[in-house]
């Protein structure tokens, strides 16, 4: 069984063998080689190989008798073809000698194929090459010519388009290692020639911001309303520039020439201009530097470079221009080249706005104006407060109005402008306030405080023209005659009238209405009168050297100047076109404040009065130890007199004043001289005094009644001034005529004959009299009459106190 099964897996491998690709029997042979039956194998093996053998010899014995004919047959055709290789060598011969010829013919032709595929050749590259060299050599003419933007718009062909073309060659190759350098070249000679065309800009900004000043002032006085029309060119824009506006990045670049003329940055001549073209601005400055460089910038990809740097180099002339100088309030020349500047450099850049796209925008501009604002406004403040000429301070309201108005025109915001015009409107009416303080100190101080003497009509025209002086009375009298007031009056009047006019300069052109005007006037008419004339009244009434006619004088000008109110009042409402009635219409103080100087120097009149009066009581000497008079009318004291001379000629002085301050004043001054007169014979220094004192007191007060019942002041009703001393009369009748029984019975009632005696003022009184007889008793203490009297003045005495206490319980 075992040896049949070895057959057959000899017989597999043997199949294997014959079918298996040779690379792949290592395995078959090794299992051979495994197992114990190799020998066997290779018998069996050696039968097959040659039982193949057998089947091969088979094969060729079967097949051989074709290959013998086939031999046969290849000797018969090596000769045929021996044959035919002596002919086709035969006629090889032939042929060669036969085109020897012919090629030689060829040869020829060939080479001339070459030279002329070379002439062609060179025709092509020369035709390649000459349009490098025409245009690099028109690169160094428009080089030499400082044609820049030009050069680059050739330098950027010859780059993309000739080079490209004409191959490699060596002369390319440097052209091309050159073009860099060329491009920084123009680039950096550009950007010297935008650094030249800044520095004079710079330099002549005060020129250009003349120029357009010049031209708004022009415009405004064409057209009253240019400052509320939309944003129009001041001056004109030329036909050079506007052709420069419309051909930028177009017609420039269809000729390859510069986007406007290739001349030097700076400030352009225009004396030649036509008679009929006003030359405006922007006509002063070439800005091809700007857009020949921004055009170069551009093309060479540096746009966002080029446009930082020019807003950079802006910002920082921006910051140069708005930097004042420090002693610019001193003059307005300073202002007006300051504001030249800030004008120029502001023109040029909404030039550079409205004909670039996109090197400035509006925001940009915007922002510098923003800044630029606010620092012309703290420089304005800050100069403007040195100033303490109002005239000065005028002018430069103007110079602003018209630095505004022209900034207007170029479409910028400018009510910061007017805003703080109004706030220098404050400092502006101080300064007047101070100048007209000094006017109104000379023109009080320079008065003679007397009555105007009119000889003339023309005079008193003259006067009446300069105040509006309305008296039927005195315009009937004959010449020559006085006006009731003197020169303060008509200066004080017109003064006030200049104070006005110059407020109303002030509030010329800044745009506001006839009521803000007006509103505006009236309040700094009411800040001039109420604290600037009303201090220079008050001081000159007030001053130690004033007398009483002066005084009189200063009531009857301050009545007049009240009087003249509703004329100022329509002064005002006729240069401002505002009818006095308007609702919410401030009305002057003037009428208040000439009262209140009339009353201060009233009280003024009232207090010298006194005073005066004071000195003539000062000489008083009373005897209070006089005996009784024997007989006979006692007269008043010296002093007494002369003080009642004094007010007679004082009082006649006082016919013009008014009734009630005449009046007034006539009263307090007795009412003074009874007052001091009963400090006198109460003072607490009088200790004793006796009856004959008191009957000299009241004969002194028998002339003062005289005085009263004299009527030295028209318009007392009746006795009214007899009052002033009724006070006194009734205490000196109670102790003369010794009625204490009357006094104490009827005391209260408003039927008592001595009402007016307080009952303190009679103690005090009796009190002195009491010392006096105590002293006398001590010499006469034997004498009944004194005892008597001593006994009574005691009784009289305990009765008051009596009184005076029932009453206070």
């Amino acid at each position: 069984m075992a040896s049949v099964e070895t057959a057959a897996e000899h017989e597999r491998i043997l199949r294997e063998i014959e079918s298996t690709d040779t690379n792949c029997i290592g395995p078959t042979l090794r299992s051979v080689y495994d197992g114990q039956e190799h020998g066997l194998f290779m018998e069996k093996l050696d039968v097959r190989i040659r039982n193949h053998d057998r089947e091969i010899e088979k094969m060729c014995n079967h097949h051989f008798q074709g290959f013998v004919d086939s031999i046969t047959e290849l000797l018969k055709v090596r000769g045929e073809a021996q044959k035919l290789k002596s002919q086709v060598t035969e006629t090889n011969k032939r042929l060669q000698d036969d085109g020897k010829e012919l090629i030689s013919s060829m040869e020829e032709l060939k080479q001339c194929r070459v030279q002329q595929r070379n002439i062609a050749t060179t025709i092509d590259k020369l035709t390649h090459c000459l349009p490098v060299l025409e245009m690099y050599s028109r690169l160094q003419e428009q080089m030499k010519a400082k044609r820049y933007y030009p050069a680059l718009r050739t330098l950027e062909q010859l780059e993309q388009t000739c080079l490209p073309r004409a191959g490699q060659y060596r002369f390319c190759s440097i052209m091309a290692e050159n073009i860099p350098k060329l491009r920084t070249q123009i680039r950096d000679t550009a950007m010297t020639q935008l650094r030249d065309f800044l520095e004079s800009i710079r330099k002549h900004s005060d020129k250009i911001g003349e120029t357009a000043i010049k031209q708004a002032q022009v415009q405004r006085s064409l057209d009253s309303s240019v400052s509320t029309q939309p944003r129009t060119l001041i001056g004109r824009r030329s036909r050079r520039e506007a052709q420069a506006v419309m051909g930028v990045g177009t017609e420039s670049d269809a000729h390859g020439g510069s986007p406007l003329s290739e001349q030097d940055s700076g400030i352009l001549d225009v004396e030649d201009e036509e008679d009929d073209e006003v030359p405006g601005a922007q006509d002063l400055v070439d800005f091809s530097p700007v857009y020949r460089c921004l055009h170069i910038y551009t093309v060479l990809g540096l746009r966002d470079t080029f446009e930082n740097y020019y807003r950079k180099q802006r910002r920082k002339q921006a910051r140069l221009v708005l930097q004042p100088h420090s002693n610019m309030h001193e003059t307005l020349e300073g202002y007006r080249r300051y504001f030249n500047q800030i004008v120029g450099f502001f023109v040029v850049e909404d030039h550079i706005l409205h004909t670039t796209q996109g090197l400035v925008n509006r925001a940009y501009v915007e922002e510098l104006w923003e800044l630029a604002l606010s620092k012309i406004v703290a420089a304005l403040r800050t100069h403007s407060s040195y100033c303490d000429d109002p005239d000065l301070v005028l002018d430069l309201k103007n110079l602003i109005v018209l630095f505004a108005d022209t900034l207007q025109g170029y479409g910028f915001p400018v009510s910061q402008l007017f805003d703080m015009l109004l706030e220098m409107r404050e400092q502006y009416g101080e300064i007047l306030l101070k100048r007209w303080n000094i006017t109104f100190r000379q023109v009080l101080d320079q008065d003679n405080y007397s009555p105007i003497p009119v000889l003339t009509q023309e005079e008193y025209r003259h006067y009446t023209s300069q105040f509006p002086l309305q008296d039927l009375e005195l315009e009937k009298l004959p010449f020559p005659k006085k006006l009731p007031f003197s020169e303060f009056v008509p200066k004080v009047y017109n003064q006030i009238k200049e104070f006005i006019y110059a407020c109303l300069k002030y509030s010329e052109d800044l745009h506001l209405s006839s009521t803000e005007v007006d509103d505006m006037i009236r309040k700094s008419t009411n800040l001039l009168l109420t604290r600037t004339l009303s201090h220079c009244l008050q001081y000159t009434i007030k001053k130690k050297n004033v007398g009483l006619a002066e005084l009189v004088q200063v009531i009857i000008n301050t009545t007049h100047l009240e009087q003249s109110c509703h004329f100022l009042e329509e002064f005002i409402s006729n240069i401002t076109n505002v009818p006095p009635d308007t609702v919410n219409a401030t009305k002057l103080y003037g009428t208040s404040t000439f009262k209140d100087a009339r009353h201060a120097a009233e009280a003024e009149i009232y207090t010298s009065l006194n005073a005066k009066i004071d000195q003539f009581l000062q000489l008083a000497d009373y005897d209070w130890l006089a005996p009784v008079p024997g007989g006979g009318t006692l007269m008043a004291s010296d002093y007494l007199i002369d003080l009642i001379a004094f007010l007679n000629s004082t009082f006649a002085v006082f016919t013009n004043l008014p009734g009630k301050v005449a009046q007034t004043a006539c009263m307090s001054a007795c009412k003074h001289i009874s007052t001091s007169l009963m400090q006198l014979l109460l003072d607490p220094e009088v200790r004793q005094i006796s009856m004959g004192a008191l009957h000299q007191l009241s004969a002194d007060i028998n002339e003062c009644e005289g005085f009263a019942r004299a009527g030295p002041v028209a318009g007392f009703q009746g006795d009214t001034l007899l009052l002033a001393f009724s006070d006194l009369r009734q205490l000196l009748d109670l102790f003369t005529q010794w009625d204490w029984s009357t006094y104490l019975a009827d005391y209260g009632k408003s039927t008592c004959k001595y009402l007016r005696v307080n009952p303190h003022t009679a103690l005090a009184l009796l009190e002195k009299m009491k010392e006096m007889s105590r002293k006398n008793n001590v010499f006469a203490q034997f004498r009944k009459t004194d005892r008597d009297r001593q006994k009574l003045i005691d009784t009289v005495i305990k009765q008051l106190r009596n009184l005076i206490s029932q009453h206070h319980t």
